[in-house]
Protein backbone atom coordinates (compact mmCIF):
# COMPACT_ATOMS: atom_id res chain seq x y z
CA UNK A 1 0.00 0.00 0.00
CA UNK A 2 1.30 3.16 -0.82
CA UNK A 3 2.42 5.69 2.04
CA UNK A 4 0.22 8.35 0.43
CA UNK A 5 -2.85 6.29 0.74
CA UNK A 6 -1.99 3.88 4.35
CA UNK A 7 -4.60 4.46 7.44
CA UNK A 8 -2.78 5.45 10.67
CA UNK A 9 -4.36 1.97 11.84
CA UNK A 10 -2.61 0.33 8.97
CA UNK A 11 0.46 1.62 10.21
CA UNK A 12 0.02 0.99 13.52
CA UNK A 13 -0.87 -2.35 12.45
CA UNK A 14 2.45 -2.76 10.01
CA UNK A 15 4.51 -2.14 13.09
CA UNK A 16 2.78 -5.35 14.81
CA UNK A 17 3.75 -7.56 12.00
CA UNK A 18 7.56 -6.41 11.58
CA UNK A 19 7.75 -6.88 15.45
CA UNK A 20 6.97 -10.69 14.37
CA UNK A 21 9.83 -11.04 12.55
CA UNK A 22 11.91 -11.61 15.65
CA UNK A 23 9.66 -12.11 18.52
CA UNK A 24 7.78 -15.56 17.95
CA UNK A 25 4.67 -15.71 19.99
CA UNK A 26 3.49 -12.99 22.71
CA UNK A 27 0.49 -11.11 20.07
CA UNK A 28 -1.32 -10.45 22.66
CA UNK A 29 1.35 -8.64 25.15
CA UNK A 30 2.42 -6.96 21.72
CA UNK A 31 -0.71 -5.47 21.16
CA UNK A 32 -0.83 -4.23 24.44
CA UNK A 33 2.53 -2.23 24.30
CA UNK A 34 1.26 -0.72 21.23
CA UNK A 35 -1.94 0.28 22.88
CA UNK A 36 -0.18 1.64 25.67
CA UNK A 37 2.23 3.64 23.87
CA UNK A 38 -0.84 5.23 21.36
CA UNK A 39 -2.45 6.50 24.53
CA UNK A 40 0.66 7.68 26.75
CA UNK A 41 0.43 4.64 28.88
CA UNK A 42 3.60 2.78 30.47
CA UNK A 43 4.04 -1.09 30.51
CA UNK A 44 5.29 -3.20 33.05
CA UNK A 45 6.93 -6.70 31.44
CA UNK A 46 6.73 -9.34 33.82
CA UNK A 47 8.52 -12.81 33.04
CA UNK A 48 11.20 -15.09 33.91
CA UNK A 49 14.56 -14.77 32.16
CA UNK A 50 14.61 -15.11 28.44
CA UNK A 51 11.01 -14.95 27.21
CA UNK A 52 11.96 -11.97 25.05
CA UNK A 53 10.84 -8.91 27.28
CA UNK A 54 14.51 -6.93 25.88
CA UNK A 55 13.84 -8.00 22.29
CA UNK A 56 10.01 -6.82 22.25
CA UNK A 57 10.99 -3.59 23.55
CA UNK A 58 13.94 -3.03 21.10
CA UNK A 59 12.32 -4.35 18.10
CA UNK A 60 8.76 -2.14 18.97
CA UNK A 61 11.15 1.25 19.20
CA UNK A 62 12.56 0.08 15.73
CA UNK A 63 9.22 -0.48 14.02
CA UNK A 64 8.24 2.86 14.95
CA UNK A 65 11.57 4.58 14.48
CA UNK A 66 12.41 5.89 17.56
CA UNK A 67 15.28 6.86 20.02
CA UNK A 68 15.79 3.92 22.28
CA UNK A 69 17.51 3.30 25.42
CA UNK A 70 18.04 0.68 28.02
CA UNK A 71 18.95 1.50 31.62
CA UNK A 72 20.01 -1.37 33.34
CA UNK A 73 18.54 -1.03 36.71
CA UNK A 74 21.13 -1.70 39.43
CA UNK A 75 21.36 -1.51 43.26
CA UNK A 76 23.82 1.09 43.18
CA UNK A 77 22.08 3.08 40.56
CA UNK A 78 21.54 6.60 41.76
CA UNK A 79 18.76 9.38 40.58
CA UNK A 80 21.18 11.03 38.69
CA UNK A 81 21.94 8.30 36.47
CA UNK A 82 18.16 8.16 35.27
CA UNK A 83 17.59 11.75 34.92
CA UNK A 84 20.79 13.27 34.24
CA UNK A 85 23.46 15.61 36.44
CA UNK A 86 25.11 19.05 36.48
CA UNK A 87 28.21 19.25 35.04
CA UNK A 88 30.99 22.07 35.91
CA UNK A 89 33.51 23.41 33.13
CA UNK A 90 36.17 25.59 33.42
CA UNK A 91 36.44 28.24 30.44
CA UNK A 92 38.00 31.27 29.87
CA UNK A 93 35.28 33.31 31.64
CA UNK A 94 35.44 31.33 34.23
CA UNK A 95 32.91 27.95 35.47
CA UNK A 96 30.13 27.35 33.62
CA UNK A 97 27.18 24.90 34.88
CA UNK A 98 25.86 22.22 32.62
CA UNK A 99 23.18 19.81 32.48
CA UNK A 100 24.27 16.89 30.94
CA UNK A 101 20.52 15.06 29.73
CA UNK A 102 20.54 11.37 31.61
CA UNK A 103 18.73 8.34 29.50
CA UNK A 104 15.17 9.28 30.13
CA UNK A 105 15.71 11.54 27.69
CA UNK A 106 14.40 9.30 24.70
CA UNK A 107 11.22 7.74 23.15
CA UNK A 108 11.12 4.20 24.81
CA UNK A 109 13.35 3.16 27.85
CA UNK A 110 13.63 0.22 28.68
CA UNK A 111 13.96 0.37 32.55
CA UNK A 112 15.00 -3.16 33.01
CA UNK A 113 14.38 -5.17 35.84
CA UNK A 114 13.61 -2.21 37.54
CA UNK A 115 12.69 -3.89 41.00
CA UNK A 116 16.78 -4.44 41.78
CA UNK A 117 17.06 -0.96 42.30
CA UNK A 118 16.52 1.33 46.20
CA UNK A 119 13.26 3.20 46.05
CA UNK A 120 14.95 6.43 45.82
CA UNK A 121 16.15 5.54 42.30
CA UNK A 122 12.75 3.91 41.03
CA UNK A 123 11.23 7.15 42.63
CA UNK A 124 13.36 8.95 39.92
CA UNK A 125 10.89 8.56 37.08
CA UNK A 126 7.70 9.27 39.13
CA UNK A 127 7.33 12.60 37.64
CA UNK A 128 9.05 11.76 34.32
CA UNK A 129 6.20 9.20 33.76
CA UNK A 130 2.92 11.28 35.18
CA UNK A 131 4.25 14.24 33.58
CA UNK A 132 6.62 13.93 31.20
CA UNK A 133 9.04 15.65 32.08
CA UNK A 134 11.81 16.32 34.85
CA UNK A 135 12.50 19.10 36.99
CA UNK A 136 16.09 19.70 38.34
CA UNK A 137 17.70 22.60 40.12
CA UNK A 138 14.51 24.85 39.86
CA UNK A 139 14.42 24.26 36.40
CA UNK A 140 11.83 22.34 34.11
CA UNK A 141 13.12 20.00 30.97
CA UNK A 142 10.70 18.95 28.91
CA UNK A 143 10.83 15.16 27.62
CA UNK A 144 10.66 14.09 23.90
CA UNK A 145 7.05 12.82 22.88
CA UNK A 146 6.37 10.08 22.36
CA UNK A 147 8.00 8.75 25.67
CA UNK A 148 7.28 5.51 27.10
CA UNK A 149 8.97 3.35 29.60
CA UNK A 150 9.00 -0.42 29.04
CA UNK A 151 9.57 -1.43 33.06
CA UNK A 152 10.49 -5.61 33.76
CA UNK A 153 10.89 -7.70 36.54
CA UNK A 154 11.32 -11.23 37.39
CA UNK A 155 8.45 -12.63 38.97
CA UNK A 156 9.58 -15.23 40.37
CA UNK A 157 13.46 -13.64 42.07
CA UNK A 158 13.15 -11.61 45.13
CA UNK A 159 16.41 -11.87 46.85
CA UNK A 160 18.10 -8.51 46.55
CA UNK A 161 14.91 -6.48 44.97
CA UNK A 162 12.79 -3.61 45.96
CA UNK A 163 9.39 -4.45 44.83
CA UNK A 164 7.59 -1.27 43.56
CA UNK A 165 5.40 1.14 45.91
CA UNK A 166 2.12 1.50 45.05
CA UNK A 167 2.02 5.01 44.24
CA UNK A 168 4.85 3.97 41.29
CA UNK A 169 2.53 0.70 39.98
CA UNK A 170 -0.16 3.02 40.11
CA UNK A 171 1.69 5.13 37.32
CA UNK A 172 1.41 1.77 34.93
CA UNK A 173 -1.00 1.65 32.28
CA UNK A 174 -0.62 -2.08 31.63
CA UNK A 175 1.06 -4.87 33.84
CA UNK A 176 1.73 -8.02 31.39
CA UNK A 177 2.96 -10.94 32.01
CA UNK A 178 5.20 -12.73 29.39
CA UNK A 179 4.56 -16.73 29.30
CA UNK A 180 6.36 -19.33 28.20
CA UNK A 181 5.99 -19.68 24.36
CA UNK A 182 3.89 -22.84 22.85
CA UNK A 183 5.83 -25.89 21.80
CA UNK A 184 5.07 -25.00 17.97
CA UNK A 185 6.58 -21.49 18.93
CA UNK A 186 9.35 -22.74 20.16
CA UNK A 187 10.54 -24.81 17.12
CA UNK A 188 9.66 -21.90 15.14
CA UNK A 189 12.15 -19.95 16.95
CA UNK A 190 15.08 -22.76 17.06
CA UNK A 191 14.67 -22.41 13.51
CA UNK A 192 15.06 -18.71 13.04
CA UNK A 193 17.76 -18.86 15.22
CA UNK A 194 19.44 -21.81 13.47
CA UNK A 195 19.18 -19.69 10.11
CA UNK A 196 21.20 -17.19 11.62
CA UNK A 197 18.70 -14.51 13.30
CA UNK A 198 20.71 -12.01 15.92
CA UNK A 199 18.15 -11.17 18.86
CA UNK A 200 20.95 -8.34 19.80
CA UNK A 201 20.72 -7.01 16.35
CA UNK A 202 17.10 -6.24 15.37
CA UNK A 203 17.73 -4.29 12.34
CA UNK A 204 20.21 -6.97 11.32
CA UNK A 205 17.46 -9.28 11.55
CA UNK A 206 15.08 -7.51 9.23
CA UNK A 207 12.68 -4.69 11.37
CA UNK A 208 12.32 -1.88 9.63
CA UNK A 209 10.64 1.61 10.77
CA UNK A 210 7.41 0.76 8.93
CA UNK A 211 5.35 3.70 11.22
CA UNK A 212 6.41 7.38 11.62
CA UNK A 213 5.90 9.84 14.91
CA UNK A 214 2.78 11.27 12.45
CA UNK A 215 1.17 7.87 12.48
CA UNK A 216 1.25 7.71 16.09
CA UNK A 217 -0.23 11.24 16.35
CA UNK A 218 -2.93 10.54 13.63
CA UNK A 219 -3.38 7.27 15.73
CA UNK A 220 -3.70 9.35 19.28
CA UNK A 221 -6.31 11.65 17.60
CA UNK A 222 -8.04 8.47 15.91
CA UNK A 223 -8.44 6.95 19.84
CA UNK A 224 -9.69 10.44 21.33
CA UNK A 225 -12.63 10.31 19.14
CA UNK A 226 -13.88 6.58 19.80
CA UNK A 227 -17.16 6.75 21.42
CA UNK A 228 -18.00 5.53 25.12
CA UNK A 229 -21.76 5.46 25.42
CA UNK A 230 -22.76 6.47 29.08
CA UNK A 231 -23.37 2.61 29.73
CA UNK A 232 -19.94 2.09 29.05
CA UNK A 233 -18.40 4.59 31.10
CA UNK A 234 -20.59 3.72 33.81
CA UNK A 235 -19.82 -0.30 33.22
CA UNK A 236 -16.04 0.91 33.43
CA UNK A 237 -16.94 2.87 36.76
CA UNK A 238 -18.61 -0.43 38.57
CA UNK A 239 -15.64 -2.55 37.82
CA UNK A 240 -13.45 -0.40 39.05
CA UNK A 241 -15.15 0.56 42.40
CA UNK A 242 -16.44 -2.94 42.91
CA UNK A 243 -12.74 -4.03 43.50
CA UNK A 244 -12.87 -1.54 46.67
CA UNK A 245 -16.08 -3.36 48.25
CA UNK A 246 -14.28 -6.81 47.75
CA UNK A 247 -13.48 -8.54 50.59
CA UNK A 248 -10.64 -10.60 49.33
CA UNK A 249 -8.80 -7.09 48.40
CA UNK A 250 -7.61 -4.95 50.89
CA UNK A 251 -6.65 -1.65 47.61
CA UNK A 252 -9.03 -1.26 45.10
CA UNK A 253 -8.50 0.46 41.89
CA UNK A 254 -7.81 4.38 42.02
CA UNK A 255 -9.90 6.77 40.77
CA UNK A 256 -6.80 7.33 37.87
CA UNK A 257 -6.90 3.35 37.11
CA UNK A 258 -10.77 4.29 36.19
CA UNK A 259 -9.65 6.78 33.67
CA UNK A 260 -6.72 4.25 32.88
CA UNK A 261 -8.74 1.69 32.18
CA UNK A 262 -11.00 4.09 29.44
CA UNK A 263 -7.92 5.12 27.19
CA UNK A 264 -6.93 1.55 27.35
CA UNK A 265 -10.54 0.39 26.33
CA UNK A 266 -10.77 2.92 23.72
CA UNK A 267 -7.45 2.08 22.12
CA UNK A 268 -8.36 -1.21 21.76
CA UNK A 269 -11.66 -0.55 20.33
CA UNK A 270 -9.55 1.29 17.74
CA UNK A 271 -7.10 -1.43 17.54
CA UNK A 272 -9.78 -3.96 16.54
CA UNK A 273 -11.36 -1.49 14.04
CA UNK A 274 -14.64 -0.11 15.92
CA UNK A 275 -15.39 3.60 16.05
CA UNK A 276 -17.16 2.66 19.59
CA UNK A 277 -16.18 0.99 22.76
CA UNK A 278 -18.15 -2.26 23.79
CA UNK A 279 -18.47 -3.94 26.95
CA UNK A 280 -15.82 -6.69 25.29
CA UNK A 281 -13.42 -4.14 24.48
CA UNK A 282 -13.25 -2.89 28.36
CA UNK A 283 -13.31 -7.14 29.69
CA UNK A 284 -10.33 -7.61 27.21
CA UNK A 285 -7.87 -4.99 29.16
CA UNK A 286 -9.59 -5.15 32.38
CA UNK A 287 -7.21 -7.93 34.20
CA UNK A 288 -3.77 -5.61 32.23
CA UNK A 289 -5.00 -2.66 33.24
CA UNK A 290 -6.04 -3.50 37.14
CA UNK A 291 -4.27 -6.27 37.88
CA UNK A 292 -1.07 -4.05 39.70
CA UNK A 293 -3.72 -1.38 41.47
CA UNK A 294 -4.88 -3.73 43.61
CA UNK A 295 -3.78 -5.51 46.44
CA UNK A 296 -4.92 -9.11 47.67
CA UNK A 297 -5.31 -9.85 51.29
CA UNK A 298 -2.57 -11.11 52.85
CA UNK A 299 -4.36 -14.24 54.71
CA UNK A 300 -6.01 -14.84 50.71
CA UNK A 301 -2.49 -14.60 49.15
CA UNK A 302 -1.25 -17.06 51.17
CA UNK A 303 -3.81 -19.57 50.44
CA UNK A 304 -3.04 -18.76 46.59
CA UNK A 305 -5.57 -16.29 45.80
CA UNK A 306 -4.45 -13.69 42.69
CA UNK A 307 -5.23 -10.48 41.74
CA UNK A 308 -5.93 -11.86 38.24
CA UNK A 309 -8.60 -14.78 39.82
CA UNK A 310 -10.52 -11.87 42.19
CA UNK A 311 -10.77 -9.55 39.44
CA UNK A 312 -12.27 -12.88 37.33
CA UNK A 313 -15.11 -12.83 40.03
CA UNK A 314 -15.92 -9.29 39.65
CA UNK A 315 -15.70 -9.04 36.05
CA UNK A 316 -18.59 -12.10 36.15
CA UNK A 317 -20.93 -10.85 38.76
CA UNK A 318 -21.06 -6.99 37.21
CA UNK A 319 -24.08 -6.87 35.66
CA UNK A 320 -22.83 -6.11 31.76
CA UNK A 321 -24.65 -3.39 29.67
CA UNK A 322 -26.59 -4.44 26.42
Amino acid sequence: MNDATRSPLDAVLAVRNEVGKVVVGQEGVLTGAIAALLVNGHVLLEGVPGVAKTLLAKSLAAAFDMKFTRLQFTPDLMPSDVIGQQLVQQTADGVTFRFREGPVFTNLLLADEINRTPPKTQAALLEAMEERQVSFDGQTLMLPDPFLVVATQNPIEYEGTYPLPEAQLDRFLFKLQMKYPSLEQEIEMVARHDAGMNPHDVRGSGVQAVATAADLAAGRAAIRAIRVEPQVQQYIVNLCRATRESPSLQLGVSPRGITWLLHASKAWAWLSGRAFVTPDEVKAVAKPCLRHRVMVRPELELEGATADAVLDGILATVPTPR
